[in-house]
């Protein structure tokens, strides 16, 4: 069975300390939540898991399916299984989102020689062979819709001009394409009317059932709780995790706040 593993995780940032020895262990299926107050690392740990070059891992490992993904490039951890859903989705003007996205498909599923990767010969997540550009766009036209992306977004460059709901939403369409073995989703729900909110949690929902993803859901408040419940909640603080719990530790922390740990 295919786990994340992230072990005594220590990481630097322009010589500052940041991330003082994580450790989660998230299964395929398993929702861990990861709060706390600002300035505690949780963004940290995201890119540092992505590979964003800017974060120096000085101690500690991480493997992915027994695989240790610090190794890797940041594409070969997406080819691999891993997809980050970044808190200020990036936008690309004149790169359509359609071509984008199939071009991220045949990256995640298909190695340099146009071969079928080992998950995609496995079948192991349901994977779809396109034998034209206009199949697969059938193909995406109907993730999005049962996502509720408008299907005008993907004939636009990738995030230009979005608002906010319609970035989180594209990034679940993008989790939705890759179907990752784990998923780091980083503040997806931030700055998201109660509507936008819900239509993603569902989306993540769907991605997680259908493809049994594990996740790290960071955040910051309960609500998006309220629709993706966790199995697991953890509290970083200070770049180290001072408390775990299952999800009653949600409504704790929304009561009384980080002053314990401060």
């Amino acid at each position: 069975m295919s786990n994340l593993i992230i072990s005594n995780l220590q990481v630097k940032i322009d010589n500052k300390l940041i991330l003082k020895g994580i450790d989660f262990k998230v299964k395929p299926g398993e929702v861990h939540a990861v709060m706390g107050p600002n300035g505690s690392g949780k963004s940290t740990l995201a890119h540092t898991l992505a590979g964003h070059p800017d974060y120096k891992v000085i101690n500690g490992k991480v493997t992915l399916n027994d695989q240790d993904i610090l190794a890797l490039s940041p594409d070969k951890r997406a080819q691999a299984g891993l997809f980050l859903a970044f808190q200020y989705p990036v936008e690309i003007p004149g790169v359509k989102v359609q071509n984008f996205l199939r071009q991220a498909y045949k990256s995640r599923f298909y190695d340099q020689k146009n071969k079928v990767n080992r998950d995609a010969r496995e079948g192991a997540l349901g994977h779809k062979q396109f034998d034209s550009v206009l199949s697969f766009r059938n193909y995406l036209e109907k993730l999005a819709q049962e996502l509720q992306v408008d299907l005008a977004l993907l004939k636009r460059g990738l995030n230009e001009g979005f608002s906010g709901g319609e970035k989180k939403r594209l990034e679940i369409l993008q989790m939705a394409v890759l179907e990752p073995k784990f998923a780091i989703l980083d503040e997806t729900d931030s700055g998201l009317d109660i509507d936008a909110i819900k239509i993603v949690a569902a989306g993540i929902k769907r991605n997680i059932k259908k493809y049994n993803t594990g996740v790290l859901l960071i955040t910051h408040y309960q609500r998006i709780l309220d629709y993706i419940q966790p199995d697991f909640v953890h509290v970083l603080v200070g770049g180290k995790v001072v408390e775990s719990g299952d999800r009653s530790l949600v409504k704790k922390l929304e009561k009384n706040g980080y002053q314990k740990w401060s």
